[in-house]
């Protein structure tokens, strides 16, 4: 049976760098590492043109060329026969090329040394594979993606309405159609140019409430691109939690930073935009402690849950802010111990009982309901009075508002702070209070 390239899958994922041999036009040889080879379709595959001036110029002059791939869990290795066609520097194919490379390189601290130049592109002439003189590594064997339990699992996020149901079905899903156990929900502020980490499994801290930058790592460069980004062998790089998390969850006080979720023997990660109508509004990211543990199957499903989630969660955000307001009735005084409560305005962030809680939007979004709970003695409220209210002051808050309330409320109950968010009903909470509330909202 001749080989195809969609056969060789786990020679293009970057484990163990490619062989490229050239020739000059008068026949002198030469020999160069390759760190990306992307398989384009079943008879094109393109290379990454980074730094080799000389194998850029023998192309150039001689078309014909020798390619070696080698499978990163087999160990296997395959000759191909592949003649150049173009080069391009621009286009789908060269972002997506580019971004992986910058993913992958910016784990080693070499995402401004290692940039893609151009991805020229081959047609493959033959595929051989190259006899071993000892036995290669079996490839596991791996049952194929159940497509019943795929659609199962989209149709249980499509019928939630709720933000923290759907991240909890989202999740949920990764574990049950693929079998991942480590897996994150982080939601986009845009106010505040980062991720925040809103539903978790599998972590011994759930995480909930910790950033990164917008546009660092791999979760960054999914969130930019819009595009799925994996690196599936970790045993070589930095791993991009542990420069980003903290070490212990007393330092939250301090710092008003929780510690980033770390999978710390993972050898490969994945994260995958959640984007509906052309707007990406989170990431899903997961992680596993084995290599070569996302094939192109796995990283179709994501996309497909993903996907589902994020359209789930835009039409959730519609119907909670059209919620109308209750006519307000006061409520008698709460009592029990006195509960403090301050807010920080530099950056939003409250304190509860000397606790830290969260900050940002969440942050605000809770110092409103305090405030109208202590000046008009009620206790429930819309979404839509809190976006009024918040969107003076930030005008990003149209959008994941429903998120920012799922995030205060597990951070709250996850604290066991004497104050609580209690969803009621379609975009209205209610507060609950273990006692009468001093705020101090004044704070910088």
């Amino acid at each position: 049976m001749s080989l195809r390239l969609s056969d060789l899958s786990a020679c293009f994922e970057g484990v163990i760098p490619s062989i490229i041999a050239t020739a000059s036009a008068d026949g002198m040889p030469n020999v160069s590492y390759l760190s990306h080879v992307a398989r384009v379709d079943e008879e094109h595959v393109a290379l990454s043109n980074q730094f080799f001036a000389k194998t850029a110029a023998n192309v150039r002059a001689n078309p014909k060329v020798t390619l070696i791939l080698v499978d990163g869990i087999t160990g296997d290795q395959f000759l191909l026969d592949i003649g150049f066609v173009r080069s391009v520097d621009v286009g789908p194919l060269f972002d997506r090329i580019a971004l992986q490379l910058k993913a992958s390189s910016a784990q080693i601290g070499m995402s401004e040394v290692m940039r893609l130049r151009s991805a020229d592109i081959f047609r493959v002439h033959d595929i051989e594979k190259v006899p071993s003189p000892v036995d290669t590594a079996a490839a596991a064997g791996r049952a194929p993606v159940s497509l019943p339990a795929l659609s199962e699992a989209v149709k249980v996020i499509e019928r939630q309405a709720e933000a923290d149901e759907i991240i909890d079905s989202l999740l949920d899903g990764v574990q049950r159609v693929l079998g991942y156990g480590n897996a994150l929900v982080l939601i986009r502020d845009s106010h505040r140019a980062c991720l925040i980490t809103t539903g978790s499994i599998g972590y011994e801290r759930s995480g909930l409430g910790s950033e990164i930058a917008g546009s660092e790592g791999l979760i960054g460069a999914a969130a930019t691109s819009g595009r799925t980004i994996k690196v599936n062998d970790m045993s070589r790089v930095r791993r991009f939690g542990e420069a980003i998390g903290l070490e212990a969850e007393a330092t939250e006080n301090t710092s008003r930073s929780i510690a980033f979720p770390q999978l710390r023997t993972a050898m490969s990660q994945i994260a995958v935009p959640l984007a509906a109508g052309g707007t990406v509004t989170g990431v899903l990211f997961v992680e596993s402690e084995e290599r070569l543990a996302f094939r192109e199957d796995d990283e179709a499903v994501l996309e497909i849950l993903a996907g589902q989630a994020a359209s789930a969660l835009r039409a959730s955000e519609r119907e909670a802010a059209a919620a109308e307001p209750r006519q307000a009735t006061p409520e008698p005084a709460a009592t029990g111990r006195e509960i403090r409560v301050a807010h920080h305005r530099f950056d939003d962030s409250v304190f509860v009982d000397g606790t830290y809680i969260v900050k940002g939007v969440a942050g605000t979004l809770l110092r409103l309901m305090l405030e109208w709970h202590l000046s008009e003695g009620r206790s429930e409220f819309t979404n839509r009075e809190m976006r009024l209210a918040a969107g003076a002051r930030m005008p990003e808050i149209k959008d994941n508002l429903e998120t920012r309330l799922l995030l205060l409320r597990r951070r709250l109950e996850e604290k066991q702070a004497p104050i609580r968010i209690v969803r009621i009903g379609r975009g209205r909470v209610r507060l609950e209070t273990e006692g009468p509330l001093i705020l101090d909202a004044g704070r910088e």
